[in-house]
């Protein structure tokens, strides 16, 4: 029978680990109360860029992990970045159960859900002039 040593287990738990940082841009609580939208960077390491995530949490919870609603980056400076270094975005509530996302055109998404927890959420792509362009990016 094989044995590992102690420092390859090491090495093969350190490779589980998340390295990844999450930064709140902005936070805002639904109408009611029930819910928050929290728009926030995600910073993995010099090997990857910022990227935008947003999560919808119940009021007393912070971001853990990658956004449950939506995922994007500038893929590779083509989108407009906000302030954080991620692509821009921005959230706004309709509702206790509806949410709008407006986000920079040319991002490359990862994630973009329409309904997370009972919220639904609709998407709105901006152009660099702050106008919402057509759902195709044009």
């Amino acid at each position: 029978m094989k044995r590992f040593s102690p420092l390859l287990l090491v090495a093969l738990l350190a490779g589980c680990s998340d390295f990844c940082a999450n930064s709140v841009v902005s936070e805002t609580t639904a109408p009611g109360g029930l819910h928050k939208a929290v728009l926030f960077q995600r910073d993995c390491g010099a090997s990857t860029g910022f990227s935008t995530q947003i999560s919808i949490l119940d009021p007393e919870d912070e971001p853990s992990g990658g956004g449950n609603a939506f995922r994007a980056d500038d893929d590779h400076g083509k989108a407009s970045n906000g302030h954080w270094g991620g692509s821009w975005a921005e959230v706004r509530w309709l509702a206790p159960d509806h949410l709008v996302v407006r986000y920079a055109a040319k991002s490359r998404i990862f994630e973009q859900d329409d309904a997370v927890d009972g919220v639904r959420i609709t998407y709105e792509i901006v152009d660099a002039g702050g106008d919402a362009a057509s759902p195709d990016g044009r």
